[in-house]
């Protein structure tokens, strides 16, 4: 979340066309649909219809594609065959899942396109895949648009390769699905350390995760799959409460969500997450704590595994799990998260 003053600036760069900012910034127009470097040379949207992201990643994740003028992945003055072969190609079929033999089959060795993706975009050829699939389901999400408008908007004159990356994310709409699927409302909720997905019915929260997690398309997929369920952009009751929660959470107001949650898993796991739920604001425990709490202490790799399913983040505080010897260990939103939250909470202990 950009303050106005930074926005501002970046706007001033972007209408100066000023070079001293190549690759601090992007921006997104959002008439278009396309995201730019800073000295595009395209004509200038008004701020309003901007967007500004800090990385090319956060670009594509809410939904904008590289811009054909100033090409966005290129290095200034440079454009690499490699980078515009495989960008043309994911944007050919953007519902495509790519794998090795895919980039093989396109003349390139994997490993010199990861490294090559890597070195110079800060993520790899599979992730910008993944992540342009995402943006496009998040689009839509994000802006609480039908999907024909965003096809729209995304430059797709056939609907199909847009439809595609939407549904195999979100799923078939209520009207292709069986009439007894459950139907869930999707939100983009903004925070202080990046944008976040909500799922939500008139009941409860049925998932929450940052957007750009690992593996987060294919944890939608598995719940819709295996609940029948359908996912349209949307807002409930129960949305604007889990809104109105995290903003006071950030803030440092709130210490306890009541927001009602939906928990899925097999009995053992929904076990490890009500012991989860039960870490005091401010307050680590490690898997072995846990173990021990369950009544068995040995339990200590399953209890990590089960922890990894939990489906919503912050409210469920899996955040102030840390190893036995007190180190951070894996989060799935990312370490520099983890120790974000678990200072914020100890600061609002303090105030």
């Amino acid at each position: 979340m950009l303050s106005a003053a930074k926005q501002n600036q970046f706007y001033k760069a972007f209408l100066d066309k000023d070079n001293t900012f190549e690759g601090t910034f992007f921006v997104g127009i959002k008439s278009t649909g396309i995201f730019c470097r800073p000295t595009c040379s395209a004509k200038k949207a008004k701020i309003e219809n901007c967007d500004f992201f800090n990385t090319a990643q956060e670009s594509l994740l809410a939904g904008y594609r590289p811009c054909k003028i100033c090409r966005p992945l290129s290095l200034p003055g440079e454009m690499s065959d490699v980078v515009k072969r495989l960008v043309d190609a994911v944007e050919e079929e953007p519902s495509h899942r790519w794998c090795d033999e895919d980039i093989r089959q396109r003349g390139f060795d994997p490993s010199t396109v990861r490294r090559h993706f890597k070195n110079r975009f800060g993520m790899t050829f599979v992730a910008y895949a993944r992540a342009r699939r995402m943006g496009i389901a998040l689009k839509t999400i994000r802006d609480g648009e039908r999907v024909i408008d965003a096809q729209i908007d995304a430059g797709y004159e056939s609907g199909s390769g847009f439809r595609d990356a939407f549904s195999k994310i979100m799923g078939d709409s209520p009207a292709h699905k069986n009439k007894h699927a459950k139907i869930l409302k999707a939100d983009w909720i903004e925070t202080p350390i990046g944008p976040m997905i909500a799922l939500c019915d008139d009941d409860a929260l049925h998932l929450l995760e940052f957007t750009d997690r690992r593996g987060l398309e294919r944890e939608i997929e598995r719940l819709r799959e295996r609940e029948n369920i359908a996912i349209v952009p949307g807002k409930t009751d129960i949305t604007m409460q889990v809104r109105n929660e995290l903003e006071a959470y950030f803030n440092g107001t709130l210490k306890t969500f009541t927001v009602p949650l939906k928990i899925y898993g097999a009995e053992f796991q929904q076990s490890v997450i009500k012991v989860l739920q039960t870490v005091p604001y401010a307050e680590t425990r490690s898997y072995g704590d846990q173990a021990r709490i369950l009544g068995n202490p040995k339990a200590v790799r399953a209890v990590a595994r089960a922890n990894g399913t939990n489906q919503i983040a912050v409210i469920i505080p899996c955040h102030r799990i840390i190893g036995a010897d007190g180190s951070l260990t894996g989060y799935a939103g990312g370490l520099a998260r983890k120790k974000w939250l678990l200072d914020h909470e100890r600061k609002s202990i303090l105030m």
